[in-house]
């Protein structure tokens, strides 16, 4: 392990089971807000909805913890914040935010973002992990799915790096100004309104139109003559396969 000395305490490890489970663990016991853990891999890399996800070596695999003076509701709008970050530090043409999670690149999914919380007695977040993943040297090859691999010398360290000063500046903007701003940021790198969609909710299929997000980062789904707000399920577009595969 090596330790840099910057506005964050960065970790990093050749090999970890999950960097968000080292985040999890020291969370636990007590460790501060600002701490980055970055692994060259990952033996128990983890999706959306405990799926496994493909840690091949060269890609990226960053958690960092917080500890946010927010109510629970309220850390959805963290992967908001994360994901204007991550597509900031990718600074490349094709890159687009779906909701809730996922970066693009190009309509294929370069990597995503997990959120994973806890609350304390007076029920408040006690600490939130922000998990990122993104697909650098290479893409996992999963049936059914579009998956990109960003193709370029970029290392996982130096993407980090500027990931984290990116969460640094919209951290300092969302003290700011609030959430909204966060939310016209995330806007500015996502998908069009007006994109075709698909929102799954388990057996629930509901197809439409995205309409941007709610103040609370609910997805607003322009569907039958009306618009709608959805606080939780996933995005599938157009001659995208519906399967559990990432």
């Amino acid at each position: 392990m090596t330790e840099t000395a910057a506005a964050w305490r960065l970790q990093s490890f050749e090999s970890l089971a999950s960097t968000s489970d080292l985040c999890r663990t020291l969370a636990a016991s007590g460790e501060p807000d600002g701490l980055a853990v970055l692994a060259q891999r990952q033996t128990a890399g983890r999706g959306s909805r405990g799926r496994g996800w493909l840690s091949e070596p060269g890609n990226l695999f960053l958690s960092i913890l917080l500890r946010p003076a927010d109510r629970p509701r309220d850390a959805g709008l963290w992967a908001l914040l994360a994901g204007v970050a991550v597509a900031d530090a990718l600074a490349r043409p094709g890159i687009a935010l779906k909701w809730p999670n996922d970066i693009l690149l190009d309509g294929a999914k370069l990597g995503g973002i997990l959120l994973e919380t806890a609350v304390n007695a007076q029920g408040q977040l006690d600490w939130l992990v922000i998990g990122i993943g993104i697909n650098l040297a290479s893409a996992p090859d999963i049936a059914g799915r579009q998956i990109a691999a960003l193709g370029t010398q970029s290392s996982p360290e130096h993407l980090a790096q500027n990931i984290l000063a990116g969460l640094a500046q919209w951290r300092s903007v969302r003290q700011t100004e609030g959430w909204g701003a966060i939310r016209t940021a995330w806007l500015d790198r996502a998908l069009p309104v007006g994109s075709l969609m698909t929102l799954r909710q388990g057996d629930r299929h509901v197809a439409g139109a995205f309409a941007g997000l709610a103040d609370d980062g609910s997805l607003l789904l322009q569907t039958d003559g009306a618009v709608q707000a959805f606080a939780s399920g996933e995005i599938w577009l157009p001659k995208e396969p519906e399967n559990d595969a990432c």
